[in-house]
């Protein structure tokens, strides 16, 4: 039997209300809310996170130069075949290597070439974020609004897809929002009682964390926390609490952690490392959109809409009592941490959705205070904006199912339960936002994010193979009826084939490939259709002989288009 609130509209106790009472049993303590925790985020990552192919390009790149790490045994220098890898410091290739290091000695078959095993770091960083989420909300809201800020960023579709990359995004945010909620803790600390003494834990936090941010990801965590601390001293006009981080011995201690390897990498590179990624990386993004990723001002403004759904839905709705409440230390804080960062952000002009995944814990916890003591707008206009609880999981849903069919000619049926599930929770939340609260909306579009993962990540993009052509071209090598086959490409050149098919693969153009099946062995070559005519060509000038084998057709997520490769196999074997 169903009730009504003041509005008409149905109330259903068994849908929200038994989340409710879900979250009311697992945040009776702090063990609890974690262990609770734990289990949303294993439920909303896992999901295709072992089925998923190796993800061009960034994820390739990033566990193909971890593999050749592990293989060549150095831990000092990082190549992607014989170049030169220095974007990114080195942190998080030694989570990955001591992963795949540790599957490999422990009897693991392929360890080198399951991707799954180089995404290990992101599961864990991104769970790390979500508990950190949690500790860091504690000092400003109740135990229960800091787990709804901490599920705010587990089911987010930003974080969703980072932890299903082997990168350096997840583990980054780990250890920003540790460094975040140690300084919350001093900073609010000093506000209530300026002549408290702080203890060495909080800025062992700190400075540890900032350290272990440098190793990941260079300068982008001195950025977050310095403009943080910026913003903080200008606005209080003192900087008084700044010594309760015990600078100096932090600093040593920081030191300590991240100049052995600078060193190492100094001795063996000189300035190529520092002049690449500082001079290179970061300075090019700020001059100019590098990679093609450029974006105007108001990109991540639009975009927060889709990457923090289903929790950006409350923003606008928390956004005036944030406003009214901003000269209080607890919103200033959180507003020092997301507002200078955002601002650099969208000035920058190189643009990719996750650059400000650091700052979603803030928004997180801004809202999580709101519901907290119930001062979230009732304005029409936003209330209204709750639709788009509903609108997502059917758009996505409906154009994922639509793209597998398109491209792969399957139905997904497995996928449909999971997308209905979604598209009902969703519409729940919207439809009973008034007659239940925010609590309860925010919880049944938590569990809609979810089936959308399930959906998605699970069913669609694994079902969809014409996406994973170096999966298929490598296999030819697998299945290959001779010993040690090694391939060479021309006309496709995504990271995931080397890492597939082996770091000696050779990428180049046609007549590097037909030059290449020439000196014979057991050799292939993988010819892009555009390309074929000039294979041949330069096979024919040479005299070689070949023989064709299968073709794979299938499409380029990283360029757009569909691919036709033949491949080509010597028919001179030794």
């Amino acid at each position: 039997m169903m009730d009504t609130a003041h509005t008409g509209k149905p109330r259903t106790p068994w849908l929200g209300r038994g989340l409710s009472v879900i979250l009311d049993y697992a945040t009776i303590n702090h063990r609890r809310a974690a262990a609770m925790l734990v289990l949303v985020c294993l439920i909303a990552f896992l999901p295709g996170f072992f089925q998923i192919p190796p993800v061009d390009r960034d994820e390739a790149r990033f566990a193909q130069a971890t593999k050749q790490m592990v293989q060549r045994g150095d831990y000092v220098d990082i190549r992607f075949q014989e170049d030169v890898r220095y974007k990114k410091p080195v942190g998080i290739y030694w989570l990955q290597a001591a992963v795949v290091k540790t599957a490999n000695a422990a009897g693991v078959s392929d360890a080198f070439t399951t991707i799954w095993l180089y995404r290990i770091p992101s599961l864990i960083g991104a769970i790390g974020a979500v508990l950190l989420t949690y500790w860091a909300a504690l000092a400003f809201v109740s135990r229960r609004a800091a787990a709804l800020a901490a599920i705010m960023l587990a089911v987010s579709i930003l974080l969703g897809v980072e932890v299903r990359l082997a990168k350096t995004d997840a583990m980054l945010l780990a250890s920003i929002v540790a460094a975040m909620g140690a300084m919350a803790r001093i900073y609010l600390g000093a506000a209530r009682d300026a002549t408290s003494h702080q203890g060495w834990t909080a800025p062992m936090i700190f400075w540890t964390a900032i350290a272990a941010g440098i190793l990941l990801k260079g300068p982008v965590i001195l950025m977050v926390v310095g403009l943080t601390v910026a913003a903080l001293i200008i606005y209080d006009r003192s900087m008084r609490w700044i010594w309760a981080l015990k600078p100096i011995a932090g600093l040593a201690w920081l030191i300590i952690l991240v100049l052995p390897w600078f060193l190492l990498i100094l001795s063996r590179s000189g300035l190529a490392f520092f002049n690449q990624a500082v001079g290179h990386d970061m300075f090019g993004k700020v001059a100019g959109g590098q990679e093609s990723h450029g974006a105007p001002p108001g990109y991540y403004l639009v975009f927060f809409f889709l990457t923090f759904w289903p929790g950006s839905m409350l923003a606008g709705l928390a956004a005036k009592h944030v406003f009214t409440a901003r000269n209080e230390a607890p919103a200033r804080f959180l507003l020092a941490w997301l507002v200078p960062a955002w601002i650099v952000f969208e000035l920058v002009p190189t643009k990719l959705p996750h650059y400000v995944l650091p700052l979603y814990p803030a928004i997180a916890i801004l809202i999580a205070g709101c519901l907290n003591f119930n001062r979230l707008s009732q304005a029409r206009w936003l209330v209204r904006g709750t639709l788009w609880w509903f609108l997502v999981p059917a758009i996505i849903g409906l154009a994922a199912i639509a793209g597998l069919i398109a491209i792969s000619g399957d139905l997904g049926l497995y996928a449909w339960p999971f997308a209905a599930a979604a598209v009902i929770f969703g519409y729940r939340a919207w439809w009973l936002y008034e007659a239940d609260g925010a609590e309860r909306a925010l919880l049944r579009a938590a569990m809609s994010s979810i089936f959308v993962a399930y959906a998605i990540y699970g069913v669609v993009l694994p079902y969809a193979s014409p996406l994973w052509s170096s999966m298929q071209l490598s296999q030819t090598l697998r299945e290959a009826n001779c010993s040690d086959p090694v391939a060479a490409a021309a006309g496709y050149h995504e990271p995931s084939l080397v890492f597939l098919a082996g770091t000696r693969t050779v990428l180049t153009d046609a007549s590097g490939a037909a030059d290449f099946l020439r000196r014979g062995g057991c050799r292939f070559a993988f010819i892009d259709m555009r390309l074929e005519r000039a294979f041949a060509q330069r096979a024919e000038a040479i005299g070689l002989h070949y023989q064709r084998g299968t073709r794979i057709d299938g499409f380029n997520m990283s360029t757009g288009r569909k691919l036709s490769i033949a491949v080509f196999q010597t028919s001179e074997q030794p």
